[in-house]
């Protein structure tokens, strides 16, 4: 070259420029033999430099001082670069269990559209090492970047797309909800997200999304998609249980109403919940914010009292904070799910529609049972001050309006 590499900045760029052109030995040689030319204190200049660790240059110079030793010969012959068993094991191959402490740390704050495989930590990864470590893990935050890459996480920048309106604690409630639920789960307790799916019109109208037919052969949609009164519209209201993967959806032909959505829940109980769940003593409840399962619905409250009063079991309700419907977990391990099974099929009917979304299933294994509800729900039902402060309504030390029991009345 004509150049001699003094500082490392040289070597650096050296390196880089004949990096591409070597396999894994011949760099291991060449880094070997700049130490060696650098003297004293060449192993840890050269490491600095070009990246590699220190341990890789000493088995460089081992082997150029070796001058041909049987190791050499042997990788020759059976043309291998690097010797056998040689390499560094993956740190989860060294600690089984990392992977899974790291998921726990992340899992709380999870963010990004659920539906997405592509998801991403607001920690960084110097923090996350950090609690690793106090884990009694001996991890690097260099390792901890990649084993986020593996598990599909990627680091992202912020992406205006949030409405007005976000709770200062939004997150804090993500927290709290996941917290909870784990304590649910550890104890066999049964858990249950809850929610409308959109109103369908029910009649030969377009659903978006295709499905294969004979070429030239298409579905024939109505050109206009107004309500037909007398097949009128189907309110798919679901309940999905998050630990047994297993949901159940009524089919309400009437009004999205707190009725109807208890009513649902306590036909889920019945017909699906129970039996699961024999030993039961709470169920706890994820919803929106608003909605017939709001947290300022009067109703919903009244209606719970009556179910908790029924079956005698302590009802734990945890609301999403304003404009966080899609984290709730019905939405993506259950609705999107239905959407996609009868994308590109008109509704045609509300036995089609049942049939259809009782025929959604997942490679994870999703269940769903599905029935008409054709009783006739009453809108703009007032709850007096009386009859809500007969509830026994217990709000949590934590925003209270979002998170509370109801207990049965014979408890109070």
């Amino acid at each position: 070259m004509g150049v001699r590499l003094v500082d490392e900045d040289n070597i650096k760029r050296f390196y880089g420029r004949v990096k591409p052109h070597l396999n894994e030995k011949d760099r291991r040689l060449v880094v070997a033999g700049m130490a060696l030319t650098e003297g004293r204190g060449g192993i840890s200049k050269i490491s600095r430099a070009t990246g590699l660790a220190r341990k890789v240059i000493r088995d460089g110079i081992q082997e150029l001082e070796s001058d041909g030793a049987p190791a050499i010969e042997a990788e020759k012959s059976s043309e291998r670069i690097r010797r056998e068993g040689g390499g560094r094991k993956k740190a989860t191959e060294i600690d089984p269990t990392l992977e899974e402490d790291l998921k726990l740390l992340i899992d709380p704050i999870t963010r990004g559209d659920p539906e997405s495989s592509l998801l991403w930590t607001s920690k960084s990864l110097r923090n996350l090492a950090d609690e690793l470590k106090t884990k009694g893990h001996d991890v690097s935050h260099v390792t901890v970047r990649t084993l986020l890459q593996d598990m599909g996480f990627s680091l992202q920048a912020d992406f205006k797309s949030i409405e007005p309106g976000q709770h200062a604690d939004r997150n804090e409630q993500f927290e709290y909800i996941y917290q909870h639920v784990k304590e649910m789960q550890d104890r066999n307790q049964p858990i249950i997200s809850v929610d409308t799916k959109k109103k369908e019109l029910i009649g030969p109208y377009k659903n978006n999304g295709r499905e294969w037919h004979p070429k030239g052969q298409p579905t024939r949609v109505d050109t206009h998609d107004f309500e037909n009164k007398e097949l009128g519209h189907a309110i798919p209201f679901g309940v999905y249980d998050i630990t047994a993967n297993k949901g159940w959806v009524s089919v309400g032909i009437t009004k999205d109403t707190s009725q109807f959505a208890v009513a649902t829940i306590r036909t889920w109980w019945f017909e699906m919940g129970k039996a699961v769940y024999p030993q039961a003593q709470e169920l706890m409840i994820t919803a929106d914010s608003g909605g017939s399962n709001g947290y300022r619905r009067r109703l919903w409250k009244t209606e719970l009292q009556n179910f908790a009063n029924e079956t005698g079991l302590v009802v734990h309700v945890l609301h999403f904070p304003p404009n966080t419907s899609k984290w709730n977990k019905i939405e993506h391990r259950m609705f999107s799910h239905i959407s996609k099974n009868w994308r590109g099929r008109p509704l045609v009917s509300l036995e089609v529609i049942i049939s259809l979304i009782a025929s959604t299933t997942t490679r994870k294994g999703l269940q769903i049972a599905c029935a008409a509800d054709t009783t006739s729900y009453e809108t703009g039902i007032k709850v007096s001050d009386e009859a809500l402060a007969d509830v026994n309504l217990v709000p949590d030390s934590y925003h209270g309006e979002w998170n509370y029991r109801i207990l049965p009345n014979q408890l109070a």
